[in-house]
């Protein structure tokens, strides 16, 4: 085996894949930077509408396996005869999404890399039949994962314990992010009252709640706009909902744009906000802090993490209209305040960087497969 590590890589998206979020990043992110100090690393993947069979992606050597239905038993299949013909040496298991449970089949060591499990979170995203079945999927994984974990919150890491994956089973190491592509022109309380959401549009990500909660600060600041930028299922919803609470000519519907230009609306924002109800970190949180932008996010798990309440921005409780209120309007109407949490959101974003996250996970992957894996290291 020598120096040279062989990764395959289990995650239902990649990072082109147009669905792609947060998950996909922070995995590219690690083994792309695997990839670049000379391991090999590839991935199994669901396909989509124009894709290749087979493509390398920022370092990393893609199959697609098909439509979703097809995706999951082919890449366990997949897996197992892999693993079995010796061909890797790690099994890095993506639980965002539907378990593998690799460590059931696979002959090679696993590495759990948990961003959240979705619990009762699932009802909020899917019709409930769907629903209810990533919430049983996810039932066995104390019992049929007995691997290491890394978790990237110390929510993450809770989830798992609370389920009764033990403690010393689980790494915490948060996310990085990359140095921002915009420079603010101003300190967040100079800034024009512009709000800003980034993410992908999904019902629990709940987008409503920054909607309903500009409706009711329309008069106390008539200036003030919205900017919500992502992707999603849920886009046409909330612009009906936009166009009834009377905010369709103050809030803008972005899509998806470059880093750059979401860098750029972060560095003229007065405020980013956060109203998921479930995370496992809060990469977009930081992002904004990086630009010396304040964030408002739900007190849920994963934002509580990335979120230093009342230092670099408020935690408002799940669903909260009038509490996300409050908070938005301190911020927009505050200008010390605002400038405050801004310098101190700056200032925490730079605890996170990739460059410093990936030698840590080489590190443990270099220990699994060479059986040295210490469980006590993991508490």
């Amino acid at each position: 085996m020598g120096d040279r590590l062989r990764i395959l890589i289990l995650n239902e998206r990649d990072l082109a894949n147009p669905r792609g979020g947060g998950a996909e990043a922070h995995v590219w992110e690690i083994f792309g930077r695997l990839a670049q100090r000379g391991h090999s690393v590839s991935a199994l993947a669901v396909s989509f509408e124009g894709a290749a069979a087979e493509e390398r992606v920022d370092g990393i050597d893609v199959r697609r396996l098909g439509s979703l239905p097809l995706y999951y038993p082919r890449a366990m299949l997949a897996c197992a005869r892999s693993t079995r013909r010796g061909e890797v040496d790690l099994v890095v298991e993506c639980l965002n999404k539907l378990p593998f449970y690799a460590p059931v089949y696979s002959k090679a060591p696993v590495l759990g890399i948990c961003h959240h499990l979705f619990g009762s979170a699932a009802f909020l995203q899917v019709p409930w039949p769907i629903a209810a079945a990533v919430w049983i999927a996810e039932r066995p994984i104390p019992w049929l994962y007995r691997c290491p974990f890394v978790a990237i919150s110390d929510s993450s890491k809770d989830d798992l314990a609370e389920r009764g994956v033990p403690r010393e089973r689980v790494r915490v190491i948060p996310c990085g992010i990359r140095p921002p592509q915009a420079t603010p022109s101003a300190s967040a309380g100079s800034r024009p009252p512009l709000v800003v959401y980034v993410g992908r549009l999904e019902a629990y990500k709940r987008v409503d709640v920054l909607l309903r909660a500009m409706a009711r600060l329309r008069e106390r600041f008539p200036d003030a706009e919205t900017a919500i930028v992502g992707r999603g299922q849920a886009r046409e919803p909330l612009e009906r909902l936009a166009r009834d609470l009377g905010l369709a000519d103050r809030t803008r519907f972005v899509g998806f744009v470059s880093d750059a230009e979401r860098d750029s609306l972060l560095a003229d924002a007065r405020v980013c906000v956060c109203p998921s109800v479930k995370e496992g970190w809060g990469l977009t949180v930081i992002e904004a802090n990086a630009l010396g932008t304040p964030v408002v996010a739900t007190d849920a798990p994963g934002l509580r993490d990335s979120v230093r309440d009342e230092i670099t921005g408020f935690l408002a409780p799940e669903g909260d209209v009038d509490a996300f209120a409050t908070h938005i309007a301190s911020l927009l109407g505050d200008a010390p305040l605002a400038d405050r949490m801004g310098r101190e959101g700056e200032l925490w974003s730079k605890h996170f960087d990739w460059d410093r996250v990936a030698p840590e996970v080489e590190l443990i992957a270099r220990d699994l497969v060479a059986g040295r894996w210490d469980a006590g290291e993991g508490a």
